[in-house]
């Protein structure tokens, strides 16, 4: 071997393999957000033929990414992005559960968040994600529903602008929290605004968020959102003994 081939300063570039590049490809569309959490995999063999790959090049690059906790095995077979969601009895669901004060604070942080991804949303969203927004809406307003689906009809409008925001740190944010917050909507369409004049305001406030996306008016949704959750916030200082005063809501507001 000559000199110049044991130059210290070069080094032998290692030789990837197919799953590894197979497990890249993969990660990339979650981190981008093309593969949502939850989201199921096409199988094996599919993801073999798409990838112009063999099915054990598929199967070992799967296998690593269940290992580092991306995605796991769905029942029955096959693989999901994971979501992770927050279990019911999670200490965090028990927290928020304890006291109206920390119902409060959620809403106070969704205040935050949830006025960006809706300014986002309008920007960043596709034709298709607007749409599903748009069914999610017709769902909170079709008086056939009921009662009963309150909280879930107005919990997947809020999923459905994560999702048009388009931001994978977001969107799995969401997953994360997402019996959190189902939890925080129940208890504000079932506590704090349960008549049906409330129905009537939040439906009001949740048109007026979609119609500012779908006109892409980043600045319109920001408001939209910020009014529809503050108006949330402002019903706790209805709360006998409850977490806020109306003066210290004033001040936030």
């Amino acid at each position: 071997m000559t000199h110049e081939q044991q130059d210290p300063r070069f080094r032998e570039i290692p030789r990837e393999r197919v799953s590894e590049r197979v497990a890249q490809e993969i990660m990339k569309l979650i981190a981008a957000g093309t593969l949502a959490p939850g989201e199921r995999l096409p199988g094996e063999r599919q993801l073999a033929e798409m990838m112009n790959v063999s099915r054990v090049s598929v199967r070992a690059a799967l296998q690593h990414l269940k290992a580092q906790g991306f995605i796991s095995a769905v029942q029955g077979g096959g693989t999901r992005v994971t979501a992770a969601p927050e279990s019911a009895d999670s200490p965090l669901m028990r927290l928020v559960s304890a006291d109206a004060k920390n119902y409060y604070e959620l809403a106070e942080i969704r205040a935050g968040v949830e006025v960006w991804a809706a300014r986002r949303a309008a920007g960043q969203a596709t034709p298709e994600q607007i749409a599903e927004i748009g069914r999610q809406l017709k769902a909170m307003a079709d008086p056939a529903r009921g009662n009963g689906h309150k909280t879930g009809d107005d919990h997947a409008f809020h999923l459905a602008i994560a999702k048009a925001s388009n931001s994978a740190v977001y969107m799995h944010l969401m997953e994360m929290l997402s019996n959190v917050l189902e939890r925080n909507i129940d208890y504000h369409r079932s506590t704090l605004c349960a008549g049906p004049d409330d129905d009537a305001r939040l439906l009001a406030q949740h048109r007026r968020i979609f119609e500012a996306i779908s006109a892409r008016d980043p600045e319109g949704a920001a408001t939209a959102m910020h009014e529809h959750l503050n108006d949330m916030l402002a019903h706790y200082a209805n709360i006998p003994g409850g977490p806020v005063s109306e003066e210290a809501l004033q001040q936030a507001g």
